[in-house]
């Protein structure tokens, strides 16, 4: 079995189109043809289904992606570790939702780094449900997101626990409202469809509270722009505590109560269940999860 004809396989699937695979291989349409054809006769079945919208796997093809995508991180793995050897030092990377990843995160890592001196990290930031999707199709190994989803395919282990709280300008005159009282107030949400506004809807409705109905004015794709929206007297946000609390410490935002309302959720760190963990990655999941890890706060 040759590993390129899997490799021009694998990325026929991704790009979901021959000419734009071949592209991204630097070589051409024909070889690219020529390649998958030798992996069919290889296996003696037939993995692609080429149509006017691109390419479909057949049910072999789904079974020889999954093994190609694997053997494809398997090789991407050891190309990184016996890079590290030479520069005899290894290489963490970690990719974080944006709560977690662009607030508390980075004193975690500056003080792993002191611990393991030899660990160079890279961390990247993305939204919860781009990190899952990555991990699912195999483009990552290890993310920390909000939220988990019910995936027999991905492991999850608790990092941190958290809750959102509703946070104005300190000029605001409100200090604390009833639940019903949510629905009078201008309000600045995430984007849509991403893990933390879905999330905050699904705590809503638990408390009868209809998001439909609600005076959303923005919304915004960072906890950052949701933060200076409000500095700028924009309106009323929930945000996650852990985001909230040295600005509310700070004077820069004010905490909104409400009495009875429930908005616990706990982020975690994920990996797929068939990945092996590198030395790396292990020691960070163990140290992320101990009392050694000093969040920024």
């Amino acid at each position: 079995m040759n590993i390129d004809f899997l490799r021009s396989f694998y990325f026929t699937v991704k790009h979901n189109n021959i000419s734009k695979a071949a592209k991204h291989l630097h070589i051409t349409q024909p070889a690219l043809s020529m390649q998958l054809q030798n992996l069919e006769n290889t296996f003696q079945v037939k993995l692609l289904i080429r149509g006017n919208k691109g390419v479909e796997l057949t049910e072999e093809g789904k079974v020889v992606f999954q093994y190609a995508s694997n053997l494809l991180s398997i090789e991407d793995n050891i190309k990184k570790d016996l890079e590290c050897l030479k520069k005899d030092k290894e290489v963490l990377y970690i990719n974080a939702c944006k709560n977690i990843g662009e607030y508390t995160l980075p004193c975690a890592i500056y003080t792993f780094k002191e611990i393991n001196p030899r660990i160079d990290i890279n961390l990247s930031i993305d939204n919860s449900n781009n990190i899952l999707k990555k991990l699912i199709e195999n483009d990552i190994n290890l993310g920390i997101v909000l939220g988990k989803i019910s995936n027999d395919d991905l492991v999850f282990e608790h990092v941190l626990s958290d809750k959102f709280i509703l946070v104005t300008n300190p000029n605001q005159n409100i200090s604390k409202i009833s639940i019903n009282e949510i629905y009078n107030i201008p309000l600045i949400f995430r984007e849509k469809d991403c893990a933390a506004s879905i999330l905050m809807e699904k705590l809503l409705d638990k408390h009868s509270i209809k998001v439909d109905n609600l005076n959303i004015t923005l919304r915004m794709n960072s906890p950052q722009s949701i933060k200076s929206s409000i500095l700028s007297g924009m309106g009323f946000a929930f945000l996650p505590e852990i985001i909230a609390r040295h600005s509310i410490r700070s004077s820069q935002l004010k905490e909104v109560q409400i009495p009875n309302f429930n908005t616990n959720f706990e982020y975690y760190v994920v990996y797929r269940k068939d990945y092996t963990l590198t030395n790396s990655e292990r020691k960070f999941i163990n140290f992320i999860k101990s009392d050694k890890r000093c969040f920024c706060y």
